[in-house]
């Protein structure tokens, strides 16, 4: 039997996903309505960071990960994520006219 921890885990992680999945699908679409490279990179962004929550949860509860090495791959996942976050809003910038 799981213990409560686990279980207030796991619905966190299940929450993760759907509000995950839905950012990344409506920020999907929205890249292929404008073909934004900006648009791109935030949907990218947002699924390597629901990615790695993901990940690091099922890689320690089904695979037996010892908890150390599976928050080090969704950090991984994580760190990525907000890299191509931040790349989003540097990128497609207008140039300034004088």
């Amino acid at each position: 039997m799981l213990e409560a921890n686990a279980v207030l885990l796991i619905g966190m992680k299940t929450v993760t996903l759907v509000c995950g999945a839905i950012l990344t699908t409506l920020t999907y679409r929205a890249y292929r309505r404008t073909e934004s490279p900006a648009m791109r990179a935030l949907c990218l962004g947002i699924g390597f960071v629901t990615l790695g929550a993901i990940l690091g949860g099922s890689l320690h509860q089904l695979v037996g990960m010892p908890v150390t090495q599976s928050v080090t791959v969704e950090e991984l996942f994580t760190a990525a994520g907000f890299f191509i976050l931040t790349y989003s809003l540097y990128t497609d910038q207008p140039t300034a006219t004088r």
